[in-house]
């Protein structure tokens, strides 16, 4: 009887300290999309998680799925996606409000996630107005590196 107790006082610490894990990484992801367009370091956000930084890098991708860094580059294109679509910006002042320093790293960024250069996107996203807009973000959602084949067709 002893040992199905210590059992289940060892699956409710552990519980315990999943859901405080959680939470930290709650804390760092919510401070990467407030915080998207400034430069972020891993050091900086494991500060956030209150750990450290190995510990945060492995922690965020058992959390989500992905590490820090490819979060973070998925939120900023997001954003511009977002800018690209609805503003008339150039694609420098969207590529810097967006959080990047180098347009080159940007558009390869860009075209990697989205199968798309920025400009290329620009020119095409105009056709969605025949789309609801349900499918549409669905169908131009980034959920990760690599999805977008090179031959991706966009809507037509």
């Amino acid at each position: 009887m002893g040992s199905l107790t210590n059992a289940a006082d060892n699956a409710a610490d552990n519980a315990a300290d999943n859901a405080a894990d959680n939470r930290r990484m709650l804390r760092a992801r919510d401070a990467m999309d407030r915080e998207f367009a400034r430069p972020l370091d891993v050091a900086a956000l494991a500060s956030v998680a209150c750990v450290s930084e190995s510990t945060f890098i492995r922690g965020f991708k058992a959390t989500f799925g992905e590490t820090p860094h490819r979060y973070l580059q998925r939120r900023r294109i997001e954003r511009a996606m977002y800018l690209l679509r609805t503003t008339d910006r150039s694609v420098t002042d969207v590529c810097m409000s967006c959080g990047f320093a180098s347009l080159g790293t940007f558009s390869r960024t860009f075209s990697e996630i989205v199968g798309f250069s920025p400009s290329d996107f620009r020119d095409t996203s105009g056709q969605a107005s025949r789309v609801p807009s349900c499918f549409y973000r669905s169908w131009t959602r980034p959920s990760s590196f690599g999805e977008a084949s090179a031959g991706a067709s966009f809507v037509h």
